[in-house]
């Protein structure tokens, strides 16, 4: 999530143990953090090595080849303050579609002083670059023609408006109908062709017939327990078998089988609702009064196709969720997969959960196992999730680049009947998954189901309810849930906790939203102690966590992998200097180079006065083989190894660094440039701005001089 969009209201009431407090006693208690978990831990829970060590680590490797060794082969280089893109010596960094690049024949040219209007909008690519991910065309030419697939969170209405000085009536009154027309073209989903030349630039195909936009007003199909249910039933959709569009889509996931997979994250705001109000739009944050743009205030003009606008105000008018609109809100808040090679209707899967998703992983792929994607909620002390299939992985469902598949069918097999789980962190350095299943048991004695206040079999209703569910389950709040990456070697799974500044002091009680205690349906927690896993109060620099599988499904062991922190901060817990100093932590990406080898790719959304006065945001890397916990340390890395930690890439003022991918040959780093403040003035993206221009978000590629591996 950008910060430029958070919801700075704490929406979770529970009085569940929060991640700080966890953290917290994980990094006191020294018998645990000395060396990681004790050897009967380990073995009871199918054990978490040292970073530098891995499960199947035995006297047996003498039987195998030796493995490859990686290191960084590149120089932390400064922080950067400037309105530029900053990447290493011997390397170059290109601008490729920028916010409003034609994509579709016809569509016309960008230009400073360009009016936007819908048509254009929408035949071109979207706003504020986030998650993206590469699709091979075919595995012949994977690495210099492919499509990209990105999101587009939401809108900077100063740029979009830019010509006209601003967005008409943007606080107050009734806002223009193209306006409103225009701004949700902006947010959704780009799918782009990209092809290299022989120079080694890449270039966007107009016209491609792979090329296409979903936007806020995409009609989609939904999917899984919730689709047909009562809980989903409009206007619009009697059956409730459908919806339109995707909103605020922040980070990403891919499948196996060759979809992308988009998250919707802060979509609440842009629905309004004043009356009949239920627990859920408490629990999620939909706003009352006004919509974030207020695009509910252009219903009734003139030009009003089919509700566009009604529905964003989501008030009771009728006898019936059919005759009115408050139910679109429990439309949003899923899992969205697209086909990036057909136009088929994107499918909303709801069996992954309901909340504000920040992104979707796939877990390691095992032929004969259920296939596993994670989530996180983004927002301040909330929950982290596992979505686990009951159709197990059968590698003949793989993608085949080039060839006609029905990928979305491969979808409906993995993503539609499963279980989903909700994570609790133990101080030492244990945790469990805990089912949200209707008749799962709370620790209260009563099953899910009974505590939600929903029929026995009822699973739409527990996921519509998925945070109260977590909150009833005792899940662990989290400081800031977000992007999240596994090493499909081990099964490592890696998630960002960018910051969190309603953590409290140990000790310290709980603070309760809409509520008296987190067993108050729709309540949340407004603030949380500290925990193990979050163990800093006011923690405006945020962690790395890494997790391992246990022996089944629903036990795991977990570590912090690094800590943000300014090099002066008194809780600068991973010894961070002045060249790999970072905060909020947000983007990040398992890069595997083969042999059991990775870099683990870092990107940063800070506002962190004691790093932000110092560097813009940026992109660092670490090869995690090669770095491993320090007796005495709270983390894996800390003062003797942090030097494994570089900084690769600083970017312009004003910006968030996110959405990263590379091409399979490793010669082409794809990183997203979101909310510029005065920045791209070239194609060449390390070109310092002179003047002020219209900014642009971007897609930047960064390759090697010499068309070598990146980073290595």
């Amino acid at each position: 999530m950008s910060k430029e969009i958070e919801d700075h209201r704490v929406l979770n009431p529970s009085e569940n143990e929060p991640f700080s407090s966890v953290l917290d006693k994980h990094v006191s208690r020294r018998g645990v953090v000395q060396g990681g978990l004790g050897l009967a831990a380990m073995t009871m829970l199918g054990g978490f090595g040292l970073a530098g060590c891995r499960l199947d680590d035995d006297d047996d490797d003498n039987d195998k080849p030796e493995k490859r060794p990686l290191t960084l082969a590149f120089e932390s280089i400064a922080g950067s303050l400037t309105d530029a893109v900053v990447v290493p010596p011997g390397y170059t960094a290109q601008v490729v579609v920028p916010w409003g690049t034609a994509i579709l024949a016809g569509a016309g040219s960008f230009s400073d002083d360009l009016d936007i209007t819908p048509g254009f909008q929408a035949a071109s690519v979207g706003m504020q670059h986030d998650g993206m991910h590469n699709f091979a065309l075919s595995d012949n030419s994977a690495s210099r023609h492919l499509l990209l697939a990105m999101n587009n969170e939401y809108i900077d209405q100063g740029a979009l408006w830019f010509p006209q000085g601003g967005a008409t009536n943007s606080s107050d009154g009734a806002r223009p109908a193209d306006e409103v027309r225009t701004e949700i073209n902006a947010h959704g989903v780009t799918i782009v062709e990209l092809e290299k030349a022989q120079d080694g630039k890449w270039s966007h195909v107009e016209g491609s017939p792979y090329n296409k936009r979903y936007t806020s007003a995409t009609p989609m199909k939904l999917s899984g327990p919730v689709a047909g249910s009562e809980y989903v039933r409009t206007k619009y959709s009697p059956d409730g078998t459908l919806t339109r569009g995707t909103n605020n889509n922040c980070a990403n996931g891919y499948t196996p089988w060759g979809t992308y997979l988009t998250c919707e994250e802060n979509w609440p705001a842009v629905f309004v609702k004043d009356e009949g109000r239920t627990i859920d739009d408490d629990r999620l944050g939909i706003s009352a009064g006004r919509g974030r743009y207020g695009w509910e205030t252009a219903a009734g003009d003139a030009s009003e196709v089919d509700d566009e606008f009604a529905r964003f105000n989501a008030n009771p008018t009728g006898a019936s969720g059919t005759e009115d609109y408050r139910n679109e809100p429990r439309t949003f808040g899923y899992i969205v997969e697209i086909d990036p090679y057909t136009n088929e209707r994107a499918v909303k899967r709801t069996a992954l959960g309901r909340f504000r998703h920040e992104g979707c992983w796939p877990g390691k792929l095992v032929a004969g196992q259920p296939v596993v994607f994670y989530s996180g909620h983004d927002s301040r002390n909330e929950y982290i999730y596992k979505f686990v299939s009951k159709e197990v992985w059968d590698p003949a469902y793989l993608n085949q680049p080039g060839k006609s598949l029905d990928r979305l069918a491969i979808g409906d097999r993995f993503m539609d009947e499963g279980t989903l789980y909700a994570a609790r962190f133990d101080a030492d350095g244990s945790g469990e998954w805990l089912p949200l299943t209707p008749d799962a048991v709370a620790p209260d004695g009563r099953t899910l189901a009974a505590a939600l206040g929903l029929a026995a079999d009822d699973l739409a209703g527990v996921i519509i309810h998925t945070a109260d569910a977590a909150d009833l389950m005792g899940a662990t709040p989290m400081d800031r849930p977000e992007w999240g990456t596994v090493d499909p070697e081990t099964g490592d799974v890696y998630m960002t906790c960018t910051n969190n500044s309603d953590r409290t002091e140990e000790g310290t009680a709980a603070e309760i939203n809409n509520g008296n205690a987190i067993e108050d349906l729709g309540a949340g927690y407004a603030s949380a102690p500290v925990n193990a896993a979050n163990p800093r109060p006011d923690n405006g620099a945020g962690q790395v966590i890494r997790w391992r599988e246990g022996s089944d499904a629903t036990v795991f062991n977990w570590e912090v992998f690094v800590f943000g922190a300014a090099a002066a901060d008194p809780d600068n817990l991973s010894g961070l200097t002045e060249l790999n100093q970072f905060a909020s932590p947000d983007g990040l990406w398992y890069d595997d180079r083969g042999d059991g080898n990775g870099i683990l790719w870092i990107q940063t959304d800070n506002g962190y006065g004691p790093v932000t006065d110092y560097t813009n945001d940026q992109l660092l890397a670490v090869v995690p083989g090669n770095v491993e916990k320090s007796d005495g340390d709270a983390a894996v890395i800390g003062s003797a190894n942090q030097v494994q930690l570089r900084r690769f890439a600083v970017g312009p003022n004003g910006c968030e660094v996110t959405g990263i991918c590379a091409t399979p040959d490793k010669t082409a780093l794809f990183i997203n440039i979101q909310h510029p403040g005065n920045w791209p003035s070239s194609d060449d993206a390390t070109v310092e701005t002179s003047g002020t221009v219209r900014p642009r978000a971007s897609t930047v590629v960064i390759q090697r001089e010499d068309g070598g591996e990146i980073g290595v």
